[in-house]
């Protein structure tokens, strides 16, 4: 569009300067008209560079080459089919389905479900009938792209309070509709969803949800992130690993090195859990920073159980720091620690700058911008030595909030899956913009003796949607392997083989807890 308004406006400009040169060699003796022609000039000119900035500086509109509200057809294995609205969230492709539709769909079938919306939030009963509010499967109402956002909306599963990513539209006949991800919606239910050949959606009532992490990568699921990993931490069995060996910067999941070191500093007798710690001059200015978390004033006083909870569940910078400078006197002495930590545990790609995961600039001229690092297997390593070692640190990233009695503050958990999954025990989300959003789950899974420490670990994902997603969808993945496994070995026993613990602490640990299971 700017292209052809500079095109149009230098052929004005070129027809009027022939014009005026025509007069000029008419008018031999017009020095005042020679001078009018200059200043005439300079101004076009400067007329026709203004236009060309403002093209530039200014957002040029480009139709999208898809509309936004869509449909498709959707089929189920008995028998039933029907045409389902959608919407495309700012791409083509990434679909969310009409909850209503699909509801209507799955009527008179096992995965029946009943549905409430409101303008905020969405209760879905599975097992129940639907009631049709006379909106379902029929072309939209309007031909206006509707404006919705994509939000965090609360979600009641047979009373039980979750949240997913949704988008909720008042309908123009009344009441509301609710747009999901075919594959929350796929995990909800516990059903096969899967994309035909002809390109329509089937749902296999009578399959349970599956994912296949190889078929996802194959089909370039895993782009969008630097590196996943899913294992059991208890065997230290990988299930699977994508990039798992690169370092990348890791953002605040940094501060479950710090918290290991806060416990190997109680297990020594070096601290205690509620001994009171003062808040520095530095932990005050960092509070106060754009990076605060938790309000800290210097001279409070704060216990290291406190400082624990809130470097875990809000992800407070300045508790961390607090914690760091209780242990070494100073954060440069704990960074020192923190990477010895690292080579004691093998990390061998682990480097730490600070105890939070902030960035940290050098003091050059020209500063450079470090972050810590270490990879997803160094990550996992790190996580299943401290769920090892001190298996408590889930008493508080299994929670959702908890209060700071010395602060008189209530802080979240901010791990999404924590209110989704019953098995998430934990553990550490992180963000910043260059290691993008980070998070690190933990869940236990039970094989009959002793209970197993499930960890999912994804680095480098675009933004807090995806990186729950795709931690979610390897969770449940992680979680059927497991029970897959124990299930063939107790069906047959020469297989259980295949199961015991590939390191040598571990297989020690997991001899001493099935004993106490037995």
């Amino acid at each position: 569009m700017c292209s052809e308004r500079m095109r149009v406006i230098a052929a004005d400009c070129q027809d009027m300067e022939n014009w005026c040169l025509a007069i000029a060699d008419r008018e031999r003796h017009g020095f005042m008209f020679k001078t009018f022609y200059k200043k005439f000039l300079q101004k076009t000119a400067s007329i026709m560079l203004s236009v060309i900035l403002l093209c530039f500086l200014l957002p040029v509109r480009a139709d999208a080459s898809f509309e936004i509200p869509g449909s498709c057809q959707v089929q189920t294995d008995t028998g039933a089919s029907d045409t389902v609205k959608t919407l495309d969230y700012s791409y083509g492709s990434n679909t969310y389905l009409s909850l209503r539709d699909i509801a209507m769909l799955l009527k008179d079938t096992d995965k029946s479900f009943a549905l409430e919306i409101t303008g905020s939030a969405v209760s879905l009963n599975p097992g129940n009938d639907y009631t049709p509010v006379g909106v379902e499967n029929l072309p939209w109402e309007t031909n206006e792209n509707p404006d919705i956002a994509l939000r965090r909306n609360e979600f009641k599963v047979n009373g039980q309070t979750v949240f997913y990513y949704t988008m909720i539209m008042k309908l123009p006949s009344g009441g509301y509709d609710c747009f999901m991800m075919a594959a929350d919606l796929a995990m909800i239910l516990d059903v096969k969803i899967t994309v035909s050949d002809t390109g329509a959606l089937e749902i296999y009532t009578q399959e349970s949800f599956e994912i296949s992490p190889v078929f996802l990568e194959r089909a370039g699921y895993f782009y969008g992130v630097n590196s996943v990993l899913a294992g059991d931490a208890t065997t230290g069995e990988l299930y699977y690993r994508y990039q798992s060996d690169r370092s990348y910067p890791i953002a605040s999941t940094s501060k479950l090195m710090t918290c290991l070191l806060a416990m190997d500093a109680v297990s020594s007798g070096q601290l205690s859990l509620d001994e009171s710690v003062t808040v520095s001059d530095a932990a005050q200015l960092l509070s106060e920073s754009g990076d605060g978390v938790i309000p800290l004033k210097a001279g409070d006083q704060i216990t290291v159980r406190e400082l624990l909870v809130g470097a875990l569940l809000p992800s407070s910078n300045e508790c961390a720091l607090c914690l760091a400078e209780a242990i070494a006197g100073s954060e440069e002495a704990f960074v020192g620690m923190m990477n010895e930590k690292a080579r004691e545990l093998g990390l061998s790609q682990a480097v730490f700058f600070n105890s939070n995961g902030l960035p940290v600039y050098t003091e050059d001229v020209i500063p450079s911008k470090r972050q810590n690092s270490m990879s997803a297997e160094d990550m996992f390593l790190l996580v299943s030595h401290l769920l090892r070692t001190y298996p408590q640190i889930k008493d508080i990233t299994s929670q959702e909030r908890i209060t700071l009695e010395s602060l008189d503050l209530e802080v979240r958990n901010t791990n999404p899956l924590l209110y989704n999954m019953p098995e998430v025990t934990g553990l550490k989300t992180g963000t910043t913009n260059k290691a993008g959003a980070c998070l690190v789950t933990s869940l236990t899974a039970d094989d009959g003796f002793l209970e197993h420490d499930l960890v999912v670990v994804v680095l480098g994902s675009e933004d807090s949607i995806e990186r729950g997603r795709v931690s979610g969808l390897l969770s449940r993945y992680a979680l059927n392997v497991f029970q897959t496994d124990w299930n063939r070995a107790e069906s047959a026993p020469e297989q259980a083989l295949e199961n015991l613990p590939i390191q040598a602490e571990a297989a020690v640990d997991c001899v001493i807890q099935t004993a106490r299971g037995r």
